[in-house]
């Protein structure tokens, strides 16, 4: 049985998982569906009750009802590179090839509206609440005296984005800043705003969850950061292991959310040592991590998508 892999041709996160694939002799396919049509074909029929279904692209072809997995990792939009684009080709594409895809048995990670719902960031609050994890005090508003009243409140708050990465090109990456209770928050009235109680921290963690195995990392931050993404601590991430309580409430988050992969984004507070829960990225990066840690991950996804389907 064949593994798809749905992503862009520069994403090196799965590069390192194609890898494993081969070395462990599992048969794949990979494209974008940016290339459908065009350097990629399909073709599905249902006759008499019976379905089959084809993709192919660089000369190989696949038959879909003997896919053991499809890993969603970063692809574009279908028909995005068609010789004509348009918003219409866009639509019967993705209608075309998810809806094909979505009458296997195969498995998915993760499904794309799955993935979809996981993205949005006020829906994320409130399921790891309800997951078990300590969140941190979170207001969206498009209200100026709301986002005044809640600095007020927490005296130490940030600001994000809301969706992540602007739609721009290259995407513009938006670091959570600090903002003081005297700010001028009249511009929130322009659009929603992610206002957040500041965690002093003493370290980021990223928890990588794939299947049922957790991978932690923790990398040390400096007196007052922000923002770990951005800036050289001097620190490497290094593996430490998962409390139990933080094991279980990530399974519980998994759960709720229909995800087999989530890379989860906490801050260890400075005084306490807790984990406050940051974000889940249902599709994040994970190279990185392994290659300071050496903690087995592409391995680990490519195991996950080699297993028969239950």
């Amino acid at each position: 049985m064949t593994v798809l892999v749905l992503t862009s041709a520069q994403d090196v996160t799965a590069d390192l998982v194609v890898a494993e694939l081969h070395e462990q002799g599992v048969p794949l396919v990979r494209f974008d569906p940016a290339d459908l049509p065009g350097e990629v074909a399909l073709s599905t029929e249902y006759v008499r009750g019976e379905f089959r279904g084809y993709l192919s692209t660089g000369g190989r072809v696949a038959s879909v009802d003997a896919l053991r997995s499809v890993w969603v990792r970063r692809p574009g939009g279908a028909a995005a590179h068609a010789e004509e684009p348009s918003a219409w080709l866009a639509e019967e594409t993705d209608h075309a090839l998810y809806g094909m895809l979505d009458s296997t048995d195969a498995r998915w990670m993760n499904h794309p509206s799955a993935a979809a719902r996981a993205r949005r960031k006020t829906w994320q609050m409130r399921v790891a609440h309800r997951s078990g994890f300590p969140v941190p005090a979170t207001l969206v508003t498009t209200y100026p005296a709301m986002a005044r009243r809640f600095a007020e409140q927490y005296r130490h708050v940030v600001v994000k984005s809301v969706s992540g990465k602007s739609p721009g090109d290259p995407p513009m990456a938006l670091p959570t800043t600090l903002v003081p209770p005297d700010a001028d928050f009249s511009g929130v009235a322009a659009g929603p705003t992610l206002f957040q109680r500041y965690i002093a921290k003493r370290a980021d963690i990223r928890l990588t969850s794939i299947g049922d195995t957790h991978f932690a990392a923790r990398k040390t931050a400096e007196a007052g950061q922000v923002d770990g993404r951005f800036g050289d601590t001097g620190h490497s991430w290094q593996p430490v292991d998962v409390p139990p309580q933080v094991a279980r409430a990530v399974e519980r988050y998994k759960r709720h959310a229909s995800l087999a992969y989530g890379a989860f984004d906490f801050a260890e507070e400075e005084q306490t040592g807790t984990w406050w829960f940051l974000e889940c990225n249902q599709g994040g990066q994970f190279g990185f991590v392994e290659l300071d840690t050496g903690q087995p991950l592409a391995r680990t996804v490519a195991e996950w998508l080699a297993a028969e389907p239950g």
